[in-house]
């Protein structure tokens, strides 16, 4: 029987959709601000058209952690989504696709490009095709056989070095299908939250890597090298200023969780041990519970699913908590960051502009360096959050500091103190009175609301069609508690057979009629697991009788 779930689209989703619906091209460019609902609209794109498309789906997303995000949205619009897929296996047949990362496809078009045969690719981000020569080129070899390609960005880009593939350019300006601006989406109500942004002025000094002794504040005018150095300055932990904004942040936390208990701040770290150090102040000074995510912790993806899922007041991050990473609870950030660029920026803020419905009081905050590049792109947004308009098209392209290539190890800081705090707009706005929003006294934008056949998806391996199991456990979660099965049941039988693990293995994979465990089905690997059941009862039994002899 052919299920159906009506969907509540926002406008500007709806309009979207009629668009790529109606486009021709097989290329197509979706902006919207952080918080709009991006991710829906693909989905909502894709089911409409993958029963139409002979290949799979597969969604591109810059990091580990939005594998598991995207898998689990897709889950809701019936796609059983593969999230650890080795290039070389074929995915799963009862399975629609995969999830996998710029990195991964730029270092494996070749087998990208098989596998996308006439399929359906959503290209998270996209702007990160252009971070690498590798992994644009990997994105053009191993896509260009889709049969549509929708490319997804939470902010207007330029390509000031190399075009991005899939992307029709105007004046190395990306030119979008259809563009949700954070004006327009604080116009409509109930999409975004309004961001204010304390800004904190100080004076620096520190040795540069010449050995001369500088010292500035951030109204001094300054070279852009020596800029970059004022600011890392003011950011080290070895200085004052920090821990001062920190402070600050941290009883602005304190005083949203009166009203909102499990609201969260996030602090943007420059570097691991940066993190480390920060979260290590927090914890000792504050006597709070501080989540540490960075990237060279396997278990990063883990501690950011804990901390969205939980109250703990802070985490603190080094680019794992980017783009497209969903935690509506958070609140409040502080830009600790070196990267200076525009795009990191409006992306940083977009962390904390995600609308909670009837979350009461929804006002966030960024608390910001008064660094002269991050200022302006502070005053951009809050103008668009004054006046609801959309920001100018005139955009001016930053370096960003962190690719600096002077000698870290000949820089040193001496000292940094916070002089003054945020401008008067800000500070009236740091006192977070209780009772309703403005914002959220308006009735909010109209939705519209879309009827999605929910029924059997065909599968485009050819297998038989998969239900959708949206509010039950994911076909993704039992695939993998398969495999740990299949691992341990392979350890005992080679323990008690003396075989290796590979012979054990191949023999299992022959009894089940399957290759390879990563391309098994859970039908497939719940008979392998049977089998090797079978096998140990019959060794166990053939021991006793040898023990009896």
């Amino acid at each position: 029987m052919t299920q159906h779930s009506r969907l509540r689209l926002r406008l500007w989703q709806r309009k979207a959709l009629d668009l790529f619906l109606a486009s021709a091209k097989a290329d197509f460019l979706a902006v919207a601000t952080p918080g709009a609902g991006k991710t829906t609209f693909a989905l909502a794109a894709a089911r409409l058209s993958m029963p139409n498309l002979p290949g799979p789906l597969v969604v591109v997303v810059p990091t580990r952690h939005l594998k598991e995000q995207w898998a689990d949205a897709a889950l809701r619009f019936g796609f059983q989504l593969v999230v650890d897929w080795q290039p070389g296996d074929r995915p799963p047949a009862d399975s629609h696709g995969v999830v996998t990362t710029y990195q991964q496809v730029g270092s494996s078009a070749a087998s990208f490009f098989t596998l996308s045969q006439g399929g359906f690719v959503i290209l998270d981000e996209i702007h990160h095709a252009g971070e690498e020569r590798s992994w644009g080129d990997g994105v053009r070899d191993a896509f260009e056989g889709a049969s549509r390609r929708l490319a997804l960005s939470g902010t207007p880009f330029r390509s000031d070095t190399r075009s991005i593939p899939f992307v029709t350019y105007d004046d190395d300006e990306a030119v979008p299908d259809i563009e949700y601006g954070y004006g327009q989406a604080l116009a409509d109500r109930r999409v975004v939250r309004p961001v204010f942004f304390p800004r904190f002025g100080g004076h620096m000094e520190w040795m540069a890597p010449s050995g001369d002794i500088l010292s500035a504040t951030f109204d001094d005018p300054l070279a852009r090298t020596q800029a970059n150095q004022r600011l890392r300055a003011a950011l080290s932990m070895e200085g004052q200023w920090l821990p001062s904004v920190l402070e600050s942040a941290h009883q602005q936390l304190t005083s949203i969780r009166q009203h909102h208990p499990g609201a969260g701040g996030l602090v943007i770290a420059s570097d691991q041990d940066h993190a480390r150090d920060i979260a290590d102040y927090l914890k000792q000074r504050f006597n709070v519970a501080v989540e540490l995510a960075t990237s060279d912790d396997p278990a990063a993806s883990e501690k950011i699913a804990k901390f969205a899922a939980g109250d703990d007041p802070w985490v603190v991050a080094v680019r794992m908590i980017s783009e497209g990473v969903d935690i509506p609870r958070l609140r409040l950030a502080v830009y600790a960051t070196t990267t200076t660029t525009e795009l990191f920026f409006r992306q940083a803020v977009g962390r904390v502009v995600r609308f909670i419905p009837g979350g009461g009081t929804q006002r966030a905050y960024m608390f910001v360096p008064d660094d002269a590049r991050l200022r302006s792109y502070a005053v951009a947004i809050a103008d668009s959050r004054r006046h609801s308009l959309r920001k100018s098209d005139r955009e001016t392209p930053e370096r960003d500091a962190e690719r600096e290539t002077d000698q870290m190890s000949l820089f040193a800081v001496l000292s940094a103190t916070a002089t003054d705090g945020p401008s008067e707009d800000d500070v009236l706005a740091l006192t977070d009175l209780p009772g309703p929003d403005p914002a959220n006294e308006l009735e909010g934008q109209d939705f519209e609301e879309l009827t999605l056949d929910l029924g059997l998806i065909p599968l485009p391996a050819g297998g038989p069609a998969v239900a959708p199991t949206a509010g039950g456990p994911s076909a993704r979660h039992e695939r993998d508690r398969l495999r740990r099965v299949n691992t341990n049941l392979a350890k005992e039988l080679a323990e008690l057979t003396g075989r290796t693990h590979a012979t054990v293995n191949d023999e299992l994979n022959r009894r089940a009629g399957i290759a390879k465990v990563s391309e098994a089905t859970i039908i497939q690997l719940g008979r392998r697991s049977r089998a090797a059941e079978e096998w140990i009862r019959v060794e166990q039994r053939r021991r006793r009788t040898a023990q009896l002899r």
